[in-house]
């Protein structure tokens, strides 16, 4: 038997047959069953979602012997050709390669003439805005008043481009994208059919890659399955289509969420050295992380995220903030599209690396204001509540503090990350600390200036529910300025530098150049 594309073969014969188009079937199945039958339809939307198929059932029904009817026969004469579109009284015209005036004028000459076998005379016209504006007025008449024996279907992706007078004659129909479930139920059925194993990882895949055209998805399907052997995995997929996996996608993550950028270029250069583009590189991160996004959103349905939540990088999702995943995205989809008119889209794939190398230190402008009216704020409040008599803390303070033990850097540095996530001037004035002394109920941060202390201060319930966290038991948080005299660089230090540029040097993390 001669071999059928499998959007062919699984072309639907009949109205339950339209996938994801469960308006339109019903709008027709009502009218066929009233006998209301127009002289005009127009059926619009994405290509891939049925709309020839449609019209080749609603010319099945309304030529079926019993009717018409929504449930024609699938035996009488003239079905099959009507289904192949090789019929004589359906008549398939392609829009785009019969654009001129003089086309339709054939065919205002042939609807004079009843159909030769059927009911009726029905003639589809697909991408019908491909007519042109002498066209479409050379049918206005015809559509209007045709004969009782002529229906017109109209299909077309752009709706926007049939003019006003075409539509307001025709019953019109929008057809929508196909569910990627439901998609992936049909490929499921096609591979089944031709007696192929598919993992489910494979087809889901391959329905997300039909962006909600089944047609889509079934020529992809064709394609995969020639060179699967039987069994279609997704190891098989993103080796023969130079697809990056999930596994790698993790590891480039990972290195991101690090800061490490020598790992990072080294990762990209061994994908592009398995034979993956630059431009599918970057829509296969551009992907991930839009999912890292919208995991963070608290969107788990995998119908959206393209994977399984669980299958993005935990450490990268919890590294960054909302704010910086968006950055990455942008990025991405900007270097998408500088790389088609580049003079070496590897050098602008190198430069947009970089950047993500450093992406966990990107503030925006907002939250640097936010950081330093937080800081003002708190200097505010220090200084009209807070006695002088804390700037040195007393002999039992002091003795209390030598009877703890320190934090281990990771500890510390545990605490600073996660407080870093929601209030970055709170992380940047405990930077500045010097100790971090831990008793048994009790943590105790030593400053050796006040101005970080003051900034630290207030914030104790937050520090103490971050730190908690990371030891595995609670703590009350104490902030304490140890008293030592100052030199004579601190003084001449302090007589160069007013209140305004030490607010500034403490949020930028910089030093003032005289």
């Amino acid at each position: 038997m001669e071999y059928e594309v499998t959007a062919n073969r699984k072309r639907p014969r009949s109205l339950d047959g339209l996938v994801g188009q469960e308006f339109v079937v019903a709008s027709l199945r009502n009218s066929l069953q009233a006998g209301r039958i127009a002289h005009a339809y127009l059926f619009a939307g994405p290509r891939g979602t049925g709309k020839t198929s449609a019209a080749r059932i609603l010319a099945r029904a309304l030529n079926c012997p019993a009717g018409p009817t929504p449930e024609p026969c699938e035996d009488y004469d003239g079905s099959d050709e009507i289904a192949r579109g090789t019929a004589i009284d359906v008549i398939e015209i392609d829009g785009a390669s019969n654009t001129s005036v003089n086309d339709i004028r054939e065919i205002k000459d042939e609807v004079l003439f009843a159909p030769t076998t059927a009911r009726y005379k029905i003639y589809i016209i697909d991408e019908v805005h491909m007519l042109s504006n002498s066209a479409f007025n050379a049918l206005l008449k015809t559509i209007e008043e045709p004969p009782p024996y002529i229906v017109f279907i109209f299909a077309t992706t752009e709706i926007h481009k049939v003019p006003a007078t075409i539509r307001s004659r025709c019953q019109q129909f929008n057809f929508r994208l196909i569910p990627t479930d439901l998609i992936a139920e049909m490929v499921k059925e096609a591979a089944a059919d031709l007696e192929i194993t598919a993992d489910d990882g494979a087809i889901f895949w391959i329905a997300k890659e039909g962006t909600g055209s089944l047609r889509d998805a079934y020529t992809l399907f064709d394609q995969i399955a020639s060179f699967s052997e039987g069994h279609i995995t997704l190891e098989k997929i993103r080796d023969k289509l130079g697809l990056i996996g999930m596994d790698n996608l993790n590891d480039i993550a990972e290195a991101i969420a690090d800061g490490d950028g020598q790992r990072l270029i080294e990762l990209t250069t061994m994908t592009l050295s398995r034979g993956v583009s630059v431009e599918q590189f970057v829509i296969d991160l551009a992907e991930y992380f839009r999912g890292v996004l919208f995991v963070r959103k608290g969107v788990h349905k995998e119908t959206i995220l393209g994977l399984a939540p669980d299958q993005f990088s935990g450490k990268l999702i919890h590294t960054l903030s909302d704010t910086q995943a968006e950055r990455a995205l942008e990025l991405l989809l900007g270097l998408y599209r500088v790389i088609r008119y580049s003079l070496n889209p590897r050098f602008d794939l190198d430069l947009a690396v970089s950047r993500l190398a450093s992406l966990r230190d990107f503030v925006t402008p907002q939250e640097v204001l936010q950081s330093i009216q937080d800081i003002r704020e708190s200097m505010t409040n220090d200084d009209a509540g807070r006695p002088a008599a804390t700037h040195a803390p007393s002999t039992q303070n002091e003795t209390a503090v030598r009877e703890m033990s320190e934090l281990t850097p990771v500890q510390v540095s545990g605490v600073l990350d996660k407080i870093r996530h929601t209030k970055l001037a709170l992380a940047s004035a405990l930077e500045k600390a010097v100790e971090w002394n831990i008793g048994d109920t009790e943590l105790a941060i030593v400053f050796d200036s006040e101005y970080p202390a003051n900034a630290a201060r207030g914030e104790e319930e937050t520090i103490r529910t971050v730190v908690a966290d990371i030891i595995g038991r609670p703590v009350l948080v104490r902030i304490i300025v140890r008293s030592e005299a100052p030199t004579d660089e601190d003084v001449a230090a302090g007589a160069r530098q007013d209140s305004q540029a030490e607010m500034v040097k403490r949020v930028f993390r910089g030093e003032i150049v005289e």
